[in-house]
């Protein structure tokens, strides 16, 4: 059966976009796969040329203007659908516990350790998203993406007190941490 993958990355930061990817495999599957989270840096590097080179891939980045604009399941379910549009797969398979109210798609909580072409998408969309995070911080500097690409950190979070909020934060994002300045920026 012709499988597409779907898994994310970058739901959770503050900062930056959230990526979706799909993964077909062309023929053989790609060895060592596993839940991006549970791989080391090198070790999806290593296996992010090997994985593109092995399949049908789509990859989707979503702003964070987007994402405060439209909501994270608007988004992903957009992603989803632009990602089933440029792969022709007989069935869809999503990381999580939602299809996104898409009849054709199903999913599974943690297919992304459990099914290769989930296990690969995990990969494409940490990566690219990992990669593009490195790229913003020299844009920005001042908050140290390359670092914590994005998330919640305290690192990150005494950053933004310092110096507000840049253009690819995500407004939409509450934390405790910064109610003073959310309260400040409403005026």
């Amino acid at each position: 059966m012709k499988l597409c993958g779907i898994d994310e990355a970058g739901r959770g930061p503050i900062a930056g976009p959230m990526t979706v990817a799909g993964v077909l495999f062309k023929g053989k599957k790609v060895q060592g796969l596993n839940d991006s989270k549970k791989l080391t840096e090198k070790k999806r590097e290593a296996l992010f040329d090997t994985i593109k080179d092995n399949s049908y891939y789509h990859i989707v980045f979503t702003s964070a203007a987007d994402i405060d604009e439209k909501g994270l399941s608007a988004c992903i379910k957009n992603s989803i659908l632009e990602i089933m549009q440029n792969i022709d797969a007989q069935s869809y398979l999503m990381d999580g516990n939602t299809a996104f109210g898409i009849t054709n798609l199903t999913y599974k909580i943690k297919a992304d350790a459990t099914v290769p072409e989930v296990s690969a998408a995990s990969i494409l969309a940490k990566v690219s998203r990992d990669r593009y995070m490195c790229e913003l911080a020299s844009k920005y500097p001042n908050y140290n993406f390359e670092k914590h690409k994005g998330y919640g950190t305290k690192a990150h979070i005494e950053a933004i007190k310092e110096y507000g909020y840049s253009d690819i934060h995500r407004r939409s994002f509450k934390l405790k941490a910064l109610e003073d300045l959310d309260q400040q920026s409403l005026f």
